[in-house]
């Protein structure tokens, strides 16, 4: 059933604004699949916050024009799904990544980060990005190991004399 002009900017404009707010895209594939597999990963886009949209090149052409992914246009031909990350940059990848190690028909064609468009082959390093919370929590760690370091190393002053006056009383004992 055709789309009428009404549906058509709906779906452009609804595609568009999605695309002005995520940090990622990537453009899979999906020929092959099952209904059943599209809805596995529909419901695991949902559980990712991932916007996650079949569309019609043409329609998806127009909704990316004027955002940071309007790098992809050209490479918008074929049966493709479109999975925009909205919080976290690598959450489509890793969606995408780990949907086609269990269904291999699933083939990611571009990847677009930051205005830049990526080969297929840059999906691993985009998908194996800390998340903000993993992100958060390395800072912290680097942020206090010197810190750290520091009270080891004021706590073994005090710890070296009480060794050293312990040595000092076992040898004492023993030539007792």
């Amino acid at each position: 059933m055709p789309l009428n002009l009404e549906d058509k900017k709906a779906i452009v404009s609804e595609v568009a604004a999605v695309a002005a707010s995520a940090h990622s895209a990537v453009a899979a594939e999906y020929r092959g699949l099952t209904v059943t597999e599209m809805t596995e990963l529909r419901a695991k886009a949902r559980q990712s916050n991932v916007y996650l949209r079949v569309v019609k090149n043409s329609l998806a052409r127009r909704a990316v024009e004027g955002t940071d992914f309007a790098c992809m246009q050209e490479g918008l031909v074929g049966p493709l799904v479109l999975a925009f990350s909205q919080d976290d940059p690598g959450a489509a990848a890793r969606l995408v990544k780990d949907f086609a190690k269990e269904h291999k028909k699933l083939e990611v064609k571009l990847v677009s980060v930051g205005g830049q468009l990526l080969g297929p082959g840059e999906l691993e390093r985009l998908a194996s990005m800390p998340t903000r919370d993993q992100a958060i929590s390395l800072l912290m760690a680097v942020m206090k190991a010197p810190l750290d370091k520091f009270a080891r190393t004021l706590n073994e002053v005090p710890g070296k004399l009480v060794r050293t006056v312990a040595a000092i009383r076992d040898q004492k004992q023993a030539s007792a």
